[in-house]
């Protein structure tokens, strides 16, 4: 018994300098219009309803080789989401998320703020495993959701906030302006209490009425995690991973515009806590690597904390 104290011990000690360590980045299609990353969900048994926060933080309108220039700008972005999850059945779950935004933008120049509603997001998945079984002398339990979202055009999107072409992305907004559908899948394998988690998701956008069409985006993920038990009522799950993002160029009244999309490779660590029936954990994301709007656009550090009461 001792000796298995010593172990979780021992391994939360490396997951916990594992979080301080800089690990996942701001999506660049997400920082003004939506994020896909939601992290591990606690478990729930029918219903679940949570507040999440997310500060955003990217350099916009730099120059050649990501030098700063009197034009470089900072953008701040800060994003509360009310949320819940209804299972419907063992296997069928809706989920939806609505957010509120405070978006910040400041250079040599000037500093402009807005704040609003953003795009609320409605999501079903369909439970495709649910298996619980022994290996060996430990629990083997696999699950597997697919399913999809659609996400409505409830916040504000403002042309005018658009720059011209050719100086920077179109991210400072509260919303796209469209109705844009998502693919996604989750799967979960856990050996009693070691686990690792998998996501995918896919981003298919529309063009909006002023014929703006963010591009597609694919989002991947994986998380290692494991689940240390204290007196049987508190559950410590710190978790470390990876995170992978591709999106592809805007579409501007059918011209592409160039400033827009690329790729980013993150890193992610967190800690996860549950107490009964409420829940409350934090992210911490860094980038590793990234070429975003042909190198105009540098994605900063972002930090995710969620609490969540199950039902």
């Amino acid at each position: 018994m001792k000796n298995q104290w010593i172990k979780k011990l021992f391994f939360f000690l490396i997951a916990s300098g594992a979080f301080s360590k800089p690990a996942t980045a701001c999506d660049i299609c997400g920082c003004g219009v939506g994020n896909d990353y939601i992290g591990i969900l606690p478990d729930f048994h029918r219903h679940v309803f949570g507040l999440r926060y997310r500060h955003n933080a990217l350099l916009s309108h730099l120059g050649v080789g990501g030098q700063h220039t009197y034009l470089t700008t900072s953008e701040q972005y800060r994003t509360l989401e009310a949320w819940g999850g209804w299972n419907i059945s063992e296997k069928f779950r809706v989920m939806a998320v609505v957010p509120y935004s405070s978006n910040r933008r400041s250079n040599q120049d000037e500093s402009v703020t807005k704040s609003g509603a953003g795009d609320i997001t409605v999501s079903a998945f369909y439970q495709l495993i649910n298996k619980r079984e022994p290996a060996g002398n430990k629990l083997l339990v696999q699950s597997l959701w697919l399913g999809g979202n659609i996400k409505l055009a409830t916040g504000n999107y403002n042309p005018a906030d658009k720059s011209a072409a050719g100086e920077s992305a179109n991210l400072f907004q509260l919303g796209s302006g469209s109705t844009d559908f998502a693919l996604s899948g989750m799967y979960d394998l856990r050996v009693q209490d070691a686990g690792i988690n998998l996501n995918a998701h896919y981003k298919i956008n529309t063009a909006n009425r002023y014929d703006y069409r963010y591009g597609n985006k694919l989002n991947l993920n994986a998380q290692a995690y494991y689940k240390i038990r204290i007196a049987g009522a508190v559950m410590i799950a710190p978790n470390a991973g990876v995170q992978y993002e591709k999106g592809k160029t805007d579409v501007d009244n059918d011209v592409l515009v160039t400033v827009s999309g690329g790729n980013l490779l993150m890193g992610t660590a967190g800690l996860e806590t549950a107490y009964k029936k409420i829940a409350i954990g934090a992210n911490f994301q860094t980038p590793f690597s990234q070429n975003l709007a042909n190198g105009i656009v540098k994605a900063n550090n972002r930090v995710m904390v969620h609490v969540s009461l199950a039902l």
